[in-house]
């Protein structure tokens, strides 16, 4: 490998930086602070796209900035496996840019140039762990990415986000801390932190006692981003956050960097050999091993879509940590393969989910019968991923899980090629549902879902308090009010109400008649004022409130007065958290939204796709190849 000096990496990092200036500084014009915003996204990808082909070349640029700490060099460097997360992270922002925009718009949300100015900081700490040459490096980006992307996770203020934000940075700054005790470690038995592909020597005779204590803090310090079982629950606590804020943490930055980290620990810092020899790898596979089971089985419980596709991104990222604690070479290559395979797949999926909820305002699960006649392209995009996600053939999803098969036998654990079967099937189990319902269902016969969120044989709980029997109607002897008291018995005598009129807010502010029955129902989506919860706060809740004092928190900015037309925004709340009465009305190609959003989601499962189809004509592949063959001395 040769090395050349160049401003190349460090211009990567520091574009995005520069782009948030430029954002803050056109806040009171929302339309040149956009096109800020695509400009310093379309920059950054060119300056990380022009240093591919010398990559592959072997040639590796990097930007000399001086020394950190005594002993240890500042420097970025666009080695391959670096270049697999920042082509990644900066392609991505770049088609997430434009997504966000049309979301933003649709929903009206408030602090947009906020919004994005921490996007753009979040995607430039990104590169930056992706161009770190050494262990403190990376922790410096690693921790700073963190920062970046607390104000996204708590973007809407309400004690919901605020406590997840908490939970959030609990959870990755005490991983960070554990990352600092193994490169501490590290350094105080090699003097050295540097990334040396293939390992660094010294640690192969170290004492072992030591060398696995490191091993053990810095894997386990970069998988509470990774999500491992048992430190995962800040990830779907996170997905109340804006949907392109969940694209972000679960396809291109946040949990990608924490993959990466360990990608680094396995490859670059003890190296396959000697993780081999220190008996690492199997524990980890393990671990790996039960995220991906536990976690789907979890997901198969969830009717809020964000939560499912949360516990399913936990599953999924957990193929690329038993790739590389399976060490053989055909693993490592499904195990890093899949980090672009499931960003373009994943990123597929949130983008479908945020169109939903913009356009129908439409959540959970069990209210999206029929949906795919409202939102054709939007639901055919979602089903070409989750045919990726379970591992089927023409879809990105395939190739990286197959390397994964042949990888567990190569290594001589069969039972990690069982989990990944066992998973595939899981996966249809969470997905299909999604598809078929959307497609082949109407309102009227839908069956219940989730699969597992009821007693076998009993109606399935609702979210808003209430049951449905076999018929989908609320069973009368388990309406339950807002607050939470018992439910009223089988005998208790009905209200009659004039359903024509509006219930009187003073007598009971959390009721609303039933159309069907003509008696007094619950309903949790409908706030004090009579309004629904989803237009009082148009982000994507995973549980609805209001502060305290009953004001409304989610107010745009004075200075962010951009929407959609007044005609959109009047359609975009026709219905709240389901079909219109009437049923869902059947729009044509690209009359389900506009195109800032439905362009986005095309392009991303066009790359699913690609990556499924041409696997040797995707640059990734030829990427993660070459880092293997550098790391274990075989050429693919």
């Amino acid at each position: 490998m040769t090395e050349i000096d160049s401003l190349r990496p460090l211009a990567a990092v520091l574009l995005p930086a520069i782009g948030i200036l430029t954002i803050v500084a056109s806040h009171r014009r929302p339309n040149v602070r956009e096109g800020f915003t695509i400009l310093t996204a379309l920059g950054t990808f060119g300056l990380v796209a022009s240093l591919v082909p010398a990559t592959l070349a072997g040639t590796t640029h990097v930007s000399r900035l001086g020394t950190f700490v005594p002993g240890i060099d500042l420097t970025l460097s666009a080695d391959p496996l670096g270049m697999i997360f920042a082509l990644l992270a900066s392609a991505l922002w770049l088609v997430t840019s434009f997504y966000s925009i049309g979301y933003m718009r649709g929903l009206d949300e408030h602090s947009q140039t906020r919004y994005f100015a921490a996007f753009a900081g979040s995607v430039g700490a990104a590169l930056g762990v992706a161009f770190a040459s050494n262990l403190v490096a990376l922790y410096v980006f690693y921790e700073l990415l963190t920062v970046a992307t607390y104000p996204l996770v708590a973007h809407d203020e309400s004690d919901t986000a605020r406590k997840a934000g908490r939970k959030y940075l609990t959870y990755t700054f005490g991983g960070g801390v554990a990352v600092l005790a193994g490169t501490v470690l590290v350094f105080w038995t090699t003097g050295t932190v540097a990334f040396t592909p293939g390992g660094i020597a010294d640690l192969a005779s170290t004492d072992p006692v030591v060398a696995r204590a490191a091993f053990a803090l810095l894997a386990g310090g970069f998988g509470v981003k990774a999500a491992l079982i048992p430190v995962h629950s800040w990830l779907p606590d996170a997905m109340v956050a804006p949907t392109p804020v969940s694209g972000l943490l679960h396809a291109v930055a946040v949990v990608k960097s924490g993959v990466f980290g360990i990608a680094r620990v396995v490859l670059d810092v003890f190296g396959p050999e000697t993780a081999g020899t220190l008996g690492v790898g199997l524990p980890l596979a393990a671990v790996a091993a039960v995220t991906i089971v536990v976690a789907s089985i979890i997901a198969l419980r969830q009717d809020n879509l964000k939560r499912r596709l949360a516990y399913s991104t936990i599953s999924q990222l957990s193929y690329i940590v038993l790739g590389l604690g399976l060490l053989s070479p055909a693993a490592l290559v499904g195990g890093l393969l899949h980090i672009p395979a499931h960003a373009f797949m994943k990123l597929t999926l949130f983008f479908c989910a945020g169109a939903i909820h913009v356009e129908t305002h439409t959540d959970d699960i069990s209210d999206m019968a029929g949906i795919g006649k409202r939102m054709p392209v939007t639901m055919a995009a979602f089903a070409v991923a989750s045919v990726g996600m379970a591992g089927l053939p023409l879809v990105a999803g395939f190739v990286s899980k197959w390397y994964l098969l042949i990888g567990s036998l190569d290594a001589g654990n069969a039972v990690f090629a069982g989990v990944l079967l066992v998973s595939g099937l899981l996966n249809v189990g969470y997905f299909w549902p999604i598809v078929y319902q959307a497609f082949f269902q109407t309102p009227e016969d839908a069956d219940s879902k989730p699969l597992v969120e009821f007693p076998i044989g009993g109606a399935r709980v609702r979210t808003d308090g209430g049951e449905r029997g076999e018929s989908g109607e609320r069973s009368e002897d388990v309406e339950r009010d807002v607050s939470g008291s018992e439910p009223e018995t089988a005998g208790s005598e009905e209200v009659p109400i004039n359903t024509a009129e509006p219930v009187d807010p003073d007598v009971d502010p959390d009721v609303e008649p039933s159309e069907s029955e003509g008696r007094i129902e619950v309903d949790a989506r409908v706030e004090e004022d009579g309004e629904y919860a989803v237009d009082r706060h148009p982000s994507d809740h995973l549980g609805d409130e209001a502060t305290d004092d009953g004001t409304d928190s989610h107010d745009a900015d004075s200075d962010e007065g951009t929407s959609l037309t007044e005609a959109d925004a009047d359609d975009h709340h026709e219905h709240h958290g389901g079909p219109p009465a009437a049923g869902w009305e059947r729009r044509g190609f690209g009359e389900e939204s506009t195109w800032f959003m439905l362009g986005p989601i095309t392009v991303a499962a066009a790359g699913a796709v690609a990556l499924g189809l041409v696997p040797r004509g995707m640059v990734f592949l030829a990427l993660v190849q070459r880092v293997v063959a550098e790391a274990t001395g075989v050429v693919f």
